[in-house]
């Protein structure tokens, strides 16, 4: 099955290492460090190689041996992003540079004052989007629908070292009281954000199109945006050269209770930004249930 476990690489130590280098040194400075990381996960995670391998090969048609470069790349990249939120969340904000397109999306989202939803992807490095509103001078609450999944110690590590998030996190619970406070935050006129590309076992399912092959996405964040009767928004931040970041808002078209029609747009605004930034796609995993296959 495509479905993600929840489960994210590294160890307090490693973290301590990077946030050395990045307050001590520089940011670029904690780059130099990634060349060694990406190079012990392109050797030793033989998993995640096969399957960013296929995303490279088979989705993109990519040559075999761009593709192995690519993967390589894409670690460090994906490192990068990780890097780059620390440093903001610490308060090295000003040393990058942002760049906001359809930012008048948002501010008229708000002004309805009905609250809105957005939905992102586990692409780009979407977990600096509060700092991309800040910049549109925009007071209001984010809240991210998500599950508690991350490695605790990590969390706990990051907690202590960065500022503290103006993110409100709502946890799915099977008793269905996310629910709930979902509608209570959509009733404050509050943003209520999904990321719309990864399921777990056990969780509903819908199938659609991305890249060329089907692929199995939670069917939860299109079920409840089809029925809030608000604007819906796609969202994504994605890393530029010299530490600047761009943040694409686009609104869809949603139909009431049409949850497919909301996923194949969703799906096709997601293939136009890794097409873009090919490297900037982080789903690890087997996402299209395809390599076994092969």
């Amino acid at each position: 099955m495509s479905q993600w476990d929840g489960k994210s690489k590294g160890t307090v130590l490693g973290y301590k290492i990077f946030v050395f280098f990045i307050k001590k040194v520089g940011i670029k400075s904690a780059y130099l460090i990634l060349y060694f990381v990406a190079t012990y996960y392109f050797i030793f995670l033989k998993k995640s190689n096969t399957s960013i391998f296929y995303y490279f090969r088979k989705r993109l048609g990519y040559s075999y041996l761009k593709s192995k470069r690519m993967v390589f790349n894409s670690y460090y990249t994906f490192g990068q992003t990780i890097i780059d939120k620390i440093a903001i969340g610490a308060g090295l904000k000003n040393k990058f540079t942002y760049e906001h397109d359809g930012g008048e999306i948002i501010i008229k989202l708000l002004k309805e004052k009905r609250g809105g939803v957005l939905i992102s992807a586990h692409i780009g490095n979407f977990e600096i989007a509060e700092h991309f509103f800040s910049e549109v001078d925009v007071n209001f609450q984010i809240n991210l629908v998500t599950t508690d999944l991350e490695h605790s110690a990590i969390k706990k590590y990051l907690e202590s070292i960065t500022q503290k998030p103006t993110i409100n996190f709502i946890l799915i619970g099977d008793d269905l009281s996310h629910i709930f406070e979902i509608n209570s935050a959509l009733a404050r006129n509050e943003l209520v954000c999904f990321t719309g590309d990864r399921y777990f076992e056990g969780v509903k399912s819908l199938s659609e199109e991305l890249l060329g092959e089907d692929a199995l996405f939670p069917a939860g964040p299109f079920l409840i945006s089809s029925r809030l009767k608000v604007p819906v928004v796609f969202v994504y931040v994605m890393k530029e050269p010299n530490l600047h970041y761009h943040l694409y808002t686009r609104e869809a078209t949603v139909k009431y209770r049409d949850e497919k029609g909301l996923l194949k747009e969703y799906a096709q605004s997601v293939e136009t930004m890794v097409r873009k930034y090919p490297l900037q796609w982080f789903n690890y995993f087997d996402f299209w249930n395809q390599i076994h296959k092969e």
